[in-house]
């Protein structure tokens, strides 16, 4: 499963890609503004760093303003996928972008449905939000295995990239159920390496080797 970074945040980024952790990013507007930094400067920062996918959503809604936004876009890095809205206009503006050979991240997917009118679309990713529908009652994971089942059904090529994750147990999970990627906050991805006995047994280990007075080297 590959690892995505969600934020725009260039040391976090930097810092994670340099462990190894880190095989995309996916950013918003909203992200990099937080950052204090332009889309186009920070797009191309964060491009730089990291060799794999790069998720740049467009702000327009309609389908004209979609594709004039995705020009701008594409020409930042030749690893930026034009992130789109789940809408009808975003499915044609998928299918326009995926026609130039451009990689496509269809955002804010909620059901089974829409996640397959992304892959009928030819959308490279289909980003359905765990986190939100765990927050009115539904079990995101759920809608996770879903999809994994419609896509291999019909061989479908679009990759699950599973967002709005904010726990370890939302990225074991995604993993059992056999999603393609997930996209996690810095802070998710840095917890996974945490168990309480790592600590106690490593803390362990420093005090039996500090008593033998020997040092390596």
């Amino acid at each position: 499963m590959k690892f995505f970074v969600d934020t725009a945040d260039i040391k976090e980024i930097r810092e994670l890609n340099d462990m190894g952790l880190v095989d995309g990013v996916t950013t918003n507007p909203s992200l990099i503004l937080k950052s204090g930094g332009k889309i186009d400067e920070v797009t191309r920062e964060i491009c730089d760093i990291v060799s794999g996918p790069v998720s740049a959503e467009v702000t327009a809604t309609d389908y004209a303003g979609m594709m004039a936004e995705a020009k701008v876009l594409a020409k930042i890095a030749d690893n930026v996928a034009i992130k789109v809205p789940l809408t009808l206009d975003g499915l044609k503006a998928c299918k326009a972008i995926r026609s130039e050979g451009r990689m496509v991240n269809v955002t804010l997917c909620f059901s089974a449905n829409q996640a397959l009118l992304a892959a009928k679309a030819g959308a490279s990713f289909i980003s359905p939000f765990v986190g939100r529908l765990d927050d009115i009652g539904i079990e995101g994971m759920d809608l996770i295995s879903e999809i994994r089942q419609i896509y291999d059904n019909y061989d479908f090529d679009t990759e699950i990239l599973v967002a709005s994750v904010r726990t370890i147990n939302h990225v074991k999970d995604a993993a059992l159920i056999g999603a393609d990627v997930i996209t996690a906050p810095p802070a998710v991805l840095r917890s996974l390496v945490k168990h309480p006995l790592t600590d106690k047994g490593l803390e362990a280990f420093l005090a039996d080797w500090a008593k033998t007075g020997q040092k390596i080297g």
